[in-house]
């Protein structure tokens, strides 16, 4: 049964959704929207990349779906966050939008959750009309230490969380696990720990934790917190770029200099960048440029998202998903999403993997000329040229 709308003057409940690059937070979300629990929940979701794709894969109605693209929520484009949040507010209260009853929030792989967290706990006009209702955090079984030992925001993501779910983990072996769950009981003893393939993965229990309580995690997310609050007041009193009336048209810093990717808070080896393909591919290409790049580079591969559309039935497209050296089965799709772009897209986030690289791979085998520092100017005129490509 969907929970009552909350009543005048409650404070709607915001569930954070993290976990890792490839973790697999879109596939929990598709899963737990099915549940009526959460019928009229807004879902915000961020993607580090310049072309959009968990919008076309997201089981939700347009009205209840907000994209911030081209940024992280943990950086360049939190101030959008906290502008949704208020304008949704408003839209409620004005009779324009229609009552929700919660909101999640997923959140960019790369992203740490702290500011994202404080926005909405350390904001006073949010923390007027809104309230934390837990973190949940995705962890693949597979690579999950491994990531934790390479990425700080993983770590990070781990400690803050209430809830931890363990996806994969029938392609993990018992030691993988048993490491995996020991390294989770040192950061976070306290937290919940849920098998990603159970039934209860799936339902809306999964998003309802409760208030958020840092004092019963490790002490260093307190520290974390505090942090970005010092900073969020250091910013606005520097004029940092952040307060709700300043200039979108600066793409929030990401993308300048060409890259896509955010050096103050995921270092300069990583980087995100887009290939967009006019023509249907054959489908043996496609699956040939997909296993060298995996089996070749696929340490270097943090995340691949893409929307293909081939030769053989242009109208039914395949959707990719993977990280590292695995994929999910492909999938083909009975039909476009309606009203979407039917060219061939794709996004990857890689580290010490160039671009070019990358993109003279897929054009060795599609064909197409290589994708090659476009201009700013250039970029309307050539149908091939995507922000974010320059190295």
């Amino acid at each position: 049964m969907p929970h009552p709308a909350p009543a005048t003057g409650e404070r709607i409940p915001v569930s954070i959704l993290t976990g890792f690059l490839g973790a697999g937070k879109s596939t929990l979300l598709n899963r737990i929207l099915r549940d009526p629990g959460l019928s009229d929940t807004m879902v915000i979701i961020n993607e580090f990349g310049e072309v959009g794709i968990d919008n076309l894969l997201v089981e939700t109605s347009g009205d209840s779906l907000v994209e911030l693209s081209n940024g992280c929520l943990c950086c360049t484009v939190r101030g959008e966050l906290v502008d949704t949040l208020a304008m949704m507010m408003d839209g409620i209260q004005t009779g324009k939008l229609k009552p929700v009853r919660r909101v999640v929030i997923e959140t960019t792989g790369l992203a740490d959750p702290a500011p994202v967290m404080q926005s909405v706990m350390g904001n006073p006009v949010i923390a007027q009309n809104y309230e934390l209702d837990g973190v949940i955090t995705v962890v693949d079984a597979v690579h999950g230490v491994a990531t934790m030992e390479r990425h700080g925001e993983a770590v990070k993501q781990v400690a803050v969380a209430d809830t931890l779910v363990l996806s994969k983990l029938s392609l993990a072996d018992a030691q993988q696990v048993a490491a995996l769950k020991a390294r989770l009981r040192e950061l976070n003893p306290r937290a919940r720990v849920v098998d990603g393939d159970s039934a209860e993965a799936g339902t809306a229990a999964i998003v309802s934790n409760g208030l958020y309580d840092p004092g019963s995690k490790i002490p260093d997310v307190n520290r974390w917190l505090h942090d970005e609050l010092a900073q969020d007041d250091a910013h606005e009193h520097h004029d940092h770029g952040h307060s709700h009336g300043h200039d979108h048209d600066h793409h929030h810093e990401h993308g300048h200099h060409g890259h896509g990717h955010d050096v103050n808070r995921h270092g300069d080896s990583i980087r995100s960048f887009s290939i967009i393909h006019d023509t249907p591919i054959d489908p043996m290409a496609i699956n040939l440029f997909v296993d060298l790049l995996r089996s070749a580079h696929g340490d270097k591969l943090l995340r691949m998202k893409a929307i293909v559309a081939l030769s053989d039935n242009p109208e039914q497209p395949l959707v990719l998903h993977g990280v590292q050296s695995i994929f999910h089965p492909p999938q083909r799709l009975a039909r476009w999403p309606e009203g979407s772009d039917r060219r061939t897209r794709m996004v990857l986030i890689t580290q010490d993997l160039p671009e070019a690289f990358v993109s003279d791979l897929f054009a060795a085998f599609t064909g197409e000329p290589r994708i090659d520092r476009p201009d700013r100017a250039a970029l309307e005129d050539n149908p091939l040229a995507v922000p974010g490509l320059r190295i």
